[in-house]
């Protein structure tokens, strides 16, 4: 007979219903329900109250804590997760330093990690034995830098401002920006902000003193709006473009007017029912898609409720790979089993791409995770 179980920890520990006496596959999830990166970690969490009860066919149960955008409650919560709730896997963190702070406790308790963040740091080099145990869902940033670089490029932009983030996940877009600008765009200019800012006018008069053609803003949730709204206000009327960062509700709605027009590269499942029949992802999208949208509303879809759900089937992929071995789930040795069938995973449609992961590319993507997208009549839409 099913049952139901709800706990609490941290915040809100959510564990679904199992189905059977039989052992279950057990996933911890940190996500960011509260605090900076809350405007993320809602919509991942949103993504996960869709997930089936069951992983490679077999009971499923889910465990689910918020960290509160703070890095040190989420290695908190992972050692819970893998001491306490003796997890098969985890899924998240949201933001990239608390996925960097976690891998510790991956490589010590030899748990696999699906993160949430995007840059690739969180995953490279995969020569470091920590990163052996983590895979991550977002697409890496050289391969959206490579997509905005080619989008200036084809609209004769020259000179380009960057204004990014004062963490690691704005160290990781200005490397991957400077590498794939090359010497086909010149870098004018270089600020950093902290999420929590309340103002950033120094910053921005000293990029519009540089007269650039475009400003990048490598930021992700509601912070990033800071800055363009900025821009604007100061009389800049260049070209914006921002990361896929930017992916949620709550920066249409903090923005509002002011973002309009701004271009930024996405995952083809936020833009799914403009895409052309022949982009490879369409069908899985648009059928995600519909499940999202029926649940939370019309244009309520984001990356990284597709990167959550992409999880969900990342993992069903690989357990039931897995499960083949006759490891079983809550052992060393499933954990293993489980991590090798993540790494090798092949041809898997998910909403945001198509994952080919290997033990050289822990996170799988190609060109097929990206297209352009451009913020019009207050919702994200595909660039045609």
């Amino acid at each position: 007979m099913s049952r139901n179980i709800r706990r609490y920890a941290c915040a809100v520990a959510l564990v679904f219903p199992f189905l059977s006496a039989q052992a279950e596959i057990v996933i911890g999830v940190d996500v960011s329900t509260t605090g900076p990166a809350a405007a993320i970690g809602i919509q991942t969490n949103n993504a996960i109250r869709l997930w089936p009860a069951t992983l490679g066919g077999e009971p499923a149960r889910y465990v689910v804590l918020d960290d509160g955008t703070d890095v040190s409650r989420a290695v908190k919560n992972l050692r819970k997760l893998t001491s306490e709730d003796r997890v098969d896997a985890i899924v998240g963190p949201n933001t990239t330093a608390a996925a960097l702070a976690g891998l510790d406790v991956l490589a010590e308790t030899k748990t696999p990690m699906i993160a949430l963040a995007a840059s690739s740091v969180i995953v490279e080099p995969l020569s470091d034995p920590k990163r052996a145990w983590v895979f991550k869902m977002p697409q890496n940033d050289s391969l959206m830098a490579t997509a905005l670089v080619d989008d200036m490029k084809k609209k004769g932009l020259k000179n380009v401002a960057f204004i990014g983030f004062a963490d690691s996940y704005g160290d990781s877009w200005w490397k991957e920006f400077n590498a794939a600008a090359g010497s086909d765009l010149k870098i004018v200019g270089e600020e950093r902000f902290q999420r929590t800012d309340a103002s950033v006018v120094g910053q921005v008069l000293k990029i519009i003193a540089t007269k650039p053609d475009a400003v990048l803003i490598a930021g992700a949730g509601t912070p990033s709006a800071l800055p363009q709204k900025t821009l604007l206000e100061r009389g800049y009327t260049g070209a914006i473009y921002q990361t896929h960062g930017i992916g949620t509700l709550e920066f249409l709605q903090v923005g509002g007017k002011d973002v309009e027009g701004t271009l930024f590269p996405t995952g083809p499942g936020v833009v799914a029912r403009e895409l052309p029949d022949s982009n490879p992802v369409k069908k899985v999208a648009v059928a995600f898609a519909d499940k999202y949208e029926k649940q939370y509303g019309a244009n309520t879809l984001t990356q990284f409720a597709g990167d959550a759900y992409g999880a969900w089937m990342l993992l069903d992929s690989a357990v039931a790979r897995a499960l083949k071995t006759g490891a079983k789930p809550g052992t060393p040795e499933f954990r293993a089993a489980l991590r090798d069938a993540l790494e090798n995973t092949r041809d898997l449609v998910v909403p945001n791409g198509v994952l080919n992961i290997s033990k050289d590319n822990h996170q799988g993507f190609d060109e097929r995770a990206r297209v352009m997208g451009i913020v019009k009549n207050g919702r994200f839409s595909y660039a045609q």
